[in-house]
C-alpha cells in the first residue's frame, strides 16, 4: 500500500483541470509536429522552453512529455499517406505503410499503427511505473565516482550507438563538453573561455544552445532541403484492421513493446533506433520476408509499437538517474532544471507529485492520442499544404522572441542566432546535434563528479576501480570504446585472405 499511495496521488495530480488541459495541448502539438516534416519534438521543445517559465513544474513537464510521445503518433500519418516521414522514428513505417495505402488499406495501416502505438506506450508506462522506483532506490548508492562513470558512458553510448559517422558524433560530443566549461570554475572561481565577456562569466545557458541548434538550425536546414510533395489518398476507410491483419500484427506488437522498452532505457537508444531494430527483427523472423516492403502489416505495427514504447521508457534514466538517454531527453532535463527540479534518485522521494504526475499523465495522453489520431487525419493533411516559406519565418520569429523574454537580453538572442548557424552547418556536413547537446548537459555533472572523486581518492584514478558500481560502468565504457576497433580489425583480417585468393585466381587465368 505504501507504493500505491503516491501512484494514486499522481492520478489526482494529472486529473486536475489545468494539468489535464496541458496534457491535451501537449499531445495535440506533438501530433502536429510529428506530421510536419523536419521540425521534430526536440526542436519544438527547445522553442517552447521559454513558455514553461510561468507554468508550474509538473504542468510544464506533462505538456513537454505529451509533445514527445505525441510526435511518434503524428509521424505515422504522413509516412502512410504521403510516403513522407514527419518524424525520424517513422522512417521505416514508409516501407510498408505507404504500400498498404496504395493497395487501398491506408485506414488499416493507420489503425494498426494507432493500436500498436497505444499498446506499446501503455506497456512501457506500466514498466516505468514499477521499474523506475527500483532504479531510483538502487541509484541512491551512487556517489561522485559512480556519476562520473555513468556520465562518461552515457556520452560515449550516444556518440557510438547513434546513426551516422561515429567520428563526427565524438567530435560533436567533445565540442559540447568544451562549451560546458565556459564560465567560472566551480571549484576555484577562475574564469574560463570567457574572453573578458561579463555575459559569459556565468557560463552559457542551456536554452539558447537548444533553441539555436534545434530551433533555428532545423528551420534553416529544412528550408534548404525541401521535401518533395506528394498527393495523399483521397479517402481513408476501413480503419479497424481485419482479423488476418491483427493476427499478423499481434506478435509484432508484443515483440515491439518489449524491444522498444529496453532500447529506450539505453543511452543512445530511443524511438528511432527502436523502430529500425523492430523492423529488422520482424523481417528476419518472417516466414516470407519478401512480403516486407510490399505492404506487410507487421512492418507497420512492429516499428510503430517499438518507437512509442522507447519514447516512454527513455524517461526512466532521466527521472531516476538524472541521465538523459537522447537529445530530446536532454531538453527535458534542461526544462526540469529551469523549473528548479533536479532529476535523479531523490526525485521520487522529494517530489513525488511531479514524478507520479508526469508518469500517470502518459496513461491519459495515450488514451487521448488513440481517440484523436484517426479523426484528425484530414486536418493534418491540410496543414501540410501550408508552404514552408510561410511557416519558417513565423517559427523563427517565435523562437527569437522566446529567447529574448528569458532574461530580456539581446545577448541571448545573439547566442541563439550563432548556435542556429552552428546547428545548420552541423546538419549540412553530417554532424548529429544530439551528442553535442547531451555532452553539454552532462558536462557539468561529469566535471564536478570527476574532480570530487579525485579529491576523495587523493588524485589516484585507480580509486574508481575500488568501488563495484563505478568499476563495472568503467569496464562497460572500455568495452564500448574498444569493441568497434576490434571488429574492424577482424573484418580486415578476414577480407585480406579473400582478396589475396581472388588476386591469385586472376593471375592464374592470365
Amino acid at each position: 500500500m505504501d507504493f500505491l499511495n503516491p501512484v494514486i496521488n499522481g492520478f489526482a495530480v494529472v486529473l486536475e483541470p489545468t494539468n489535464l488541459l496541458y496534457c491535451l495541448v501537449g499531445v495535440v502539438i506533438g501530433m502536429l509536429i510529428g506530421v510536419l516534416p523536419g521540425l521534430g519534438p526536440a526542436a519544438t521543445i527547445a522553442i517552447l522552453l521559454p513558455l514553461t517559465y510561468g507554468i508550474e513544474p509538473v504542468t510544464a513537464i506533462i505538456m513537454l512529455a505529451g509533445i514527445f510521445y505525441g510526435a511518434q503518433y503524428g509521424g505515422t500519418i504522413t509516412s502512410v499517406l504521403l510516403r513522407l516521414p514527419g518524424e525520424a522514428s517513422s522512417v521505416v513505417t514508409v516501407f510498408d505503410g505507404y504500400q498498404m495505402a496504395r493497395q487501398g488499406k491506408a485506414g488499416t495501416a493507420l489503425g494498426l499503427a494507432a493500436i500498436g502505438s497505444f499498446i506499446g506506450g501503455t506497456a512501457a508506462i506500466i514498466g516505468l511505473t514499477f521499474l523506475a522506483p527500483i532504479v531510483a532506490g538502487f541509484a541512491l548508492d551512487f556517489g561522485p565516482p559512480e556519476y562520473s562513470a555513468l556520465a562518461m558512458l552515457g556520452i560515449l553510448l550516444v556518440a557510438t550507438i547513434s546513426g551516422g559517422s561515429k567520428a563526427k558524433a565524438l567530435i560533436a560530443a567533445a565540442v559540447g563538453l568544451l562549451l560546458a566549461t565556459v564560465g567560472r570554475d566551480i571549484f576555484t572561481g577562475e574564469s574560463r573561455f570567457t574572453f573578458g565577456s561579463l555575459e559569459l562569466a556565468d557560463g552559457i545557458d542551456f536554452v539558447p544552445i537548444a533553441m539555436g541548434i534545434f530551433g533555428v538550425g532545423e528551420i534553416l536546414y529544412n528550408l534548404e532541403e525541401r521535401h518533395r510533395a506528394a498527393k495523399a489518398p483521397s479517402k481513408v476507410s476501413n480503419v479497424w484492421p481485419s482479423k488476418s491483419d491483427l493476427k499478423f500484427a499481434s506478435g509484432a506488437i508484443t515483440r515491439g513493446s518489449v524491444l522498444g522498452f529496453f532500447l529506450g532505457i539505453l543511452p543512445g537508444g530511443g524511438a528511432t533506433i527502436a523502430s529500425m531494430a523492430s523492423y529488422a527483427m520482424e523481417k528476419k523472423r518472417a516466414k516470407q520476408p519478401e512480403r516486407f516492403g510490399k505492404g506487410a502489416p507487421e512492418g507497420v505495427a512492429g516499428p510503430e509499437t517499438a518507437n512509442n514504447a522507447a519514447a516512454t521508457s527513455s524517461f526512466i534514466p532521466l527521472l531516476t538517474l538524472g541521465i538523459p538517454a537522447n537529445a530530446t531527453m536532454a531538453l527535458m532535463f534542461g526544462a526540469l532544471l529551469i523549473q528548479g527540479v533536479t532529476p535523479g534518485p531523490q526525485l521520487v522521494e522529494q517530489n513525488p507529485d511531479l514524478f507520479w504526475g508526469v508518469v500517470n499523465s502518459m496513461y491519459i495522453g495515450n488514451i487521448l492520442l488513440l481517440i484523436m489520431s484517426l479523426p484528425l487525419v484530414g486536418i493534418f493533411v491540410r496543414i501540410l499544404r501550408v508552404r514552408a516559406a510561410i511557416l519558417a519565418p513565423i517559427t523563427a520569429l517565435i523562437t527569437l522572441l522566446g529567447a529574448y523574454t528569458i532574461n530580456n537580453s539581446m545577448f541571448d538572442v545573439t547566442l541563439v542566432v550563432v548556435f542556429g548557424i552552428v546547428g545548420y552547418l552541423m546538419k549540412k556536413f553530417g554532424f548529429e546535434p544530439g551528442p553535442l547537446v547531451l555532452a553539454f548537459v552532462l558536462g557539468e555533472l561529469l566535471e564536478s563528479s570527476l574532480r570530487r572523486s579525485l579529491l576523495v581518492f587523493g588524485g589516484d584514478p585507480t580509486g574508481f576501480f575500488t568501488r563495484p558500481i563505478s568499476a563495472t560502468l568503467l569496464v562497460v565504457f572500455v568495452l564500448v570504446a574498444v569493441l568497434p576497433g576490434i571488429r574492424s580489425m577482424i573484418a580486415k583480417r578476414k577480407s585480406a585472405p579473400a582478396a589475396s585468393a581472388a588476386g591469385s585466381t586472376i593471375k592464374e587465368k592470365v
